[in-house]
């Protein structure tokens, strides 16, 4: 198996005939997914999500996948595929077209549909292209085939990229759930018609490749929601994805079944369920869904709320409700659902959440203590069944952590592929396709873009290591007055402290050391203001972390008069 290593230098000239495959999200994250696929100069991408922020990216919104590579390049991209209408593979997609806003977007009826009318929000209205499975489609240079793949969401698809140099893969998100609630299956007829053709590279889902057997059919979960709605004595609080649409259609059913009426909390599960409706997708009985000002006017037992927040995100819904800073509070006897698995990164946020709900009085169900999701991607067994279908060239696992791309190496290794025609690669890392065989030839720039508020770039990981620093230390600023001439102090030390944890009046202990020190390079003719703001810094900093063991941020500030 060939993997990156650091001393990967830049890429060299694509050689011709060649197509070359640059990941710029997705791989050692779950989230971010965006690869970019090169052929004779020109450019298609696959997708272009959002990672959400964790507890140590404190004050961040998003995280971007990093467009440097192809930012002087937007010309030559044919289109974006959208493989599904997740935020993890459509979010990042207002932010590209803010740079070009013309280029095409590909997808299926509601994956367009959702991102739509997110760019709506961003004032931009896309170019679209509305694909469906079975269908082929000439985006400049590059051939494309979309197949049905069975996901969390409708409507999602694989794509068949067929160039010169070989046919790609890139599965997007996908199980193999042979009881769909929409009767839409994994095409496995179409993968194995495929490999009578010839698979060259295989970019496959990893995020279950660790997890053995088969993912339980979404209709599982049926009667566990039954059961729960069938115990409940008060109001039904249910935490979903905003864009589960086959989680939510079955919240429905249930409710519709023991009579509640339903409400939909937040902007974007407003927003999505809304288009999942006016599309087909979802089935809502008349009169079942109303808005959530008319609840104060319905007993408890006959609601329920459906909203975000189900990985512990601070501001969604439900967090806001365990910290008591939502119009809606909750009660005893109150019924909270966690209709979703735990991403990586996010244990401790949604357990945060659950203790939160559990002190207010609720009963918390979740996936720790009853089955009330199942996963969206194929695992082990049949990411197996998959391999030997598509009989893939190379294999190029997509999709997932570390130990997520291994597992799926791994498997992909016992059906048969060749271990040095698989490639584990990372973000930014290159692999080109020449000559049928795939191999990494260099590295480009693909780290994290940081998205605070309206800022888009601007903060940085030093940024953010100042701001866990004060969240983590405080900080302690030094106001000081000195002669212009001489360097002599004329005014100060003032001193104060704030979030540090160290009282005002304990700082009279090392104001002589910090006249001492400038009053030495007074002495020494040092008058230049960065140098004695050092000075105080450095003055400061060892007596803190020798008193109190502590290092908060030291922000000196030298006036000259």
């Amino acid at each position: 198996m060939s993997h990156p290593h650091p001393e990967l230098g830049t890429p060299p000239k694509l050689p011709k005939g060649g197509l070359r495959v640059t990941p710029l999200g997705g791989l050692g994250e779950i989230g971010r997914n965006m690869t970019v696929f090169e052929y004779g100069g020109r450019l298609l991408i696959v997708d272009c999500g959002v990672l959400f922020p964790e507890e140590e990216q404190p004050g961040i919104d998003l995280i971007l996948p990093d467009f440097t590579t192809i930012r002087d390049r937007l010309d030559d991209v044919e289109g974006i595929v959208l493989t599904h209408g997740h935020e993890d593979h459509i979010g990042g997609v207002p932010y590209l077209l803010r740079l070009k806003p013309d280029i095409p977007l590909i997808g299926s009826k509601l994956t367009l549909a959702l991102i739509e009318a997110k760019l709506q929000e961003h004032r931009i209205r896309p170019y679209t292209l509305e694909v469906a499975e079975g269908q082929r489609e000439r985006i400049g240079v590059f051939d494309c085939e979309f197949i049905a793949v069975n996901h969390s969401i409708p409507d999602a698809l694989a794509v068949a990229i067929r160039t010169p140099a070989g046919m790609a893969v890139a599965t997007g998100d996908f199980k193999m759930d042979q009881l769909p609630l929409d009767g839409r299956l994994t095409d496995l007829h179409a993968f194995a018609r495929l490999s009578e053709e010839g698979i060259d590279l295989l970019l496959s889902d990893s995020t279950n490749a660790e997890v053995p057997g088969f993912v339980p059919p979404e209709r599982d979960i049926s009667n566990v929601l039954r059961t729960v709605f069938a115990n409940a004595q008060k109001r039904i609080i249910v935490a979903s994805f905003a864009s589960h649409v086959h989680r939510i259609q079955q919240i429905l059913d249930a409710a519709h079944e023991y009579g509640r009426r339903v409400a939909f909390v937040g902007r974007s599960m407003v927003r999505n369920m809304g288009i999942a409706r006016d599309l087909g997708y979802l089935k809502v009985p008349a009169g079942l869904v109303v808005d959530v000002k008319t609840l104060d006017d319905l007993p408890d037992d006959e609601v329920v709320l459906v909203c975000t927040g189900s990985q512990g995100e601070p501001m969604a819904a439900l967090s806001r409700m365990a910290n008591r800073d939502h119009q809606i509070r909750i009660v005893q006897g109150d019924t909270v659902i966690l209709a979703s698995s735990l991403i990586p990164g996010n244990e401790n946020a949604v357990y945060r959440v659950i203790n939160g709900l559990t002190r207010w009085g609720a009963h918390v169900v979740h996936k720790g203590n009853a089955k009330v999701h199942v996963s969206g991607h194929a695992s082990a067994g049949e990411l197996l069944y998959f391999y030997n279908i598509c009989k893939p060239k190379n294999l190029m696992p997509v999709h997932g952590e570390w130990r997520h791309l291994r597992a799926n190496a791994e498997l992909g290794a016992l059906t048969g592929v060749p271990k040095d025609h698989i490639v584990i690669a990372e973000d930014g890392v290159v692999v080109d396709l020449v000559d049928g065989k795939a191999k990494i030839v260099g590295k480009v720039q693909a780290g994290y873009v940081y998205v605070d508020g309206l800022s888009v770039g601007d903060v940085t990981e030093t940024s953010l290591k100042d701001r866990r620093i004060l969240g983590d230390e405080g900080i302690i600023s030094v106001f000081i007055v000195v002669d212009s001439s001489s360097g002599k102090i004329t005014g100060g030390p003032y001193i104060q402290a704030r979030g540090s944890g160290i009282d005002d009046a304990a700082f009279t202990a090392v104001v002589p050391k910090i006249e001492e020190a400038l009053n030495k390079s007074a002495q020494d003719g040092v008058v230049e203001p960065h140098q004695l703001q050092q000075l105080v810094r450095r003055s400061m900093g060892k007596w803190v972390s020798d008193t109190y063991r502590r290092r908060p941020m030291i922000l000196p500030v030298v006036v000259e008069v």
